[in-house]
């Protein structure tokens, strides 16, 4: 779920997750080019770094696949099932606001072979993924994957392929296509969030056109989905550290930063590492994992915590766009300084301030920084939504529990800083 900065630099993209945000989802039981990084494969999967915990993944905020700012990555490893051969791929967007691994096709060899899903009827089973203003397409797939020294075993996860039978309609008829590393400005998706399963009850009951086919031969048409065969958020496969998540990454000057490093930790409390401390319970919507941020007297009741966004993004007079190419963000004369209220779905509140700098001004003068911590545009989304995109993330420790998960905090869905 990104936007980027400068469509010179790359094409204008939201990813923000349409199916979510629009039907119910979770529902109390579901939820530039560069080159990849290619290893050779395997007999086994890498050990982790002895620097580092197992439940840890280094995430970088670097230029990335098509030099994008605010995008935050991590390598994650994907295996055939049981193990024996192996790819790792580089540049993987870290998503808290979307649910599932999606990676590209191209970027797996043919030793690295995934088993395709199906649905219960025996059908091939490919996704259409579509967000605010484009989709990828694929097979799913099962595979193991490792990511830091967290292990899921029989994943179903997106295989990303434009080739792959033929793309319906249906799923075609929302905005372009994101079906290279490219056009999506990263090698694939982590999505980390809320919930165990990218659309949950909704394409259980019914079959949604535009979100999961039954494919035979280059003909897919809508199906329902069971939830335990749908694309599934790899955290709630890690065993012990499963119940959630957190983001880590340091404060960022507000004249930005050529890149950044931080950490993905698994598990709310189940480390010595992962404590919840003193954060604040952030209670979502258990159907659509919102909550209310009220900022100016304008009350937003589909607020999201988004990592996959490169900006935050919300309405406001008090400044103006910048100019085209790059009217999606805010280009104020000076910086501003605003305030917020986050309400849960459990009564919490919590005071945020923030800053907001001329996107246009600062991009000139940093060269072009990975890092962007002033960086905010008009809403993208509809006049419901505040996104707490990259920026909100930098000097924070940011929690998204699982739902139904157990944790200090108690039960998820909620986000937590």
């Amino acid at each position: 779920m990104f936007r980027p900065f400068n469509s010179s630099v790359a094409t204008v993209v939201v990813i923000a997750l349409l199916t979510c945000l629009v039907a119910a989802c979770g529902g109390g039981g579901g939820g530039g080019g560069g080159s990849t990084s290619v290893s050779s494969t395997s007999a086994q999967t890498p050990a982790p770094s002895p620097a580092q915990p197992a439940n840890v993944a280094a995430i970088s905020v670097d230029h990335g696949i098509s030099g994008v700012p605010n995008m935050p990555f991590v390598s994650v490893t994907v295996c055939s099932p049981g193990g024996a051969n192996c790819q790792t791929i580089d540049h993987v967007l870290v998503d808290t606001g979307s649910w599932g691994l999606r990676v590209f096709a191209a970027q797996l060899p043919a030793s690295v072979a995934l088993p395709q899903q199906t649905n219960g009827n025996g059908s091939a089973l490919a996704e259409c993924m579509q967000f605010f203003d484009g989709y990828t397409w694929g097979s799913v797939r099962i595979a193991d994957v490792q990511i830091g020294g967290e292990h899921a075993s029989s994943l179903p996860i997106q295989v990303i392929d434009p080739n792959y039978a033929a793309v319906p309609g249906t799923c075609a008829n929302t905005g372009a296509a994101r079906n290279t590393p490219t056009a999506l400005a990263a090698n694939g998706i982590l999505g980390i969030g809320v919930f165990r399963h990218d659309c949950g009850a909704a394409c259980a009951n019914q079959a949604i056109a535009g979100i999961y086919y039954a494919c035979a031969g280059t003909s897919c048409a809508p199906t329902a989905v069971a939830e335990a065969l749908q694309v599934a958020n790899p955290v709630t496969y890690f065993g012990t550290d499963g119940n959630g998540v957190i983001v880590s990454l340091p404060a960022v000057a507000g004249a930005g930063a050529a890149s950044v490093s931080g950490a993905l930790i698994f598990g709310i409390g189940t480390q010595s590492n992962n404590g919840l401390a003193g954060a604040q319970v952030i209670g979502v919507d258990p159907s659509r994992g919102v909550f209310t941020t009220t900022q100016n007297g304008t009350t937003y009741g589909g607020s999201i915590i988004d990592s996959g966004s490169t900006g935050l993004f919300f309405s406001t007079n008090r400044m103006s766009a910048c100019a085209n190419p790059n009217q999606a963000y805010y280009c104020p004369s000076a910086t501003e300084q605003f305030s917020a209220v986050n309400t849960g779905a459990n009564g919490t509140t919590s005071a945020v301030t923030f800053s907001v700098g001329n996107a246009a001004q600062i991009w000139q003068a940093s060269g072009g920084a990975a890092a962007m911590p002033l960086f905010a545009g008009p809403a993208f989304v509809g006049s419901q939504v505040f996104d707490w995109g990259l920026p909100f993330f930098y000097g924070r420790n940011v929690y998204a529990a699982i739902e139904q998960a157990s944790t200090p905090g108690g039960r998820g869905p909620y986000f937590a800083y």
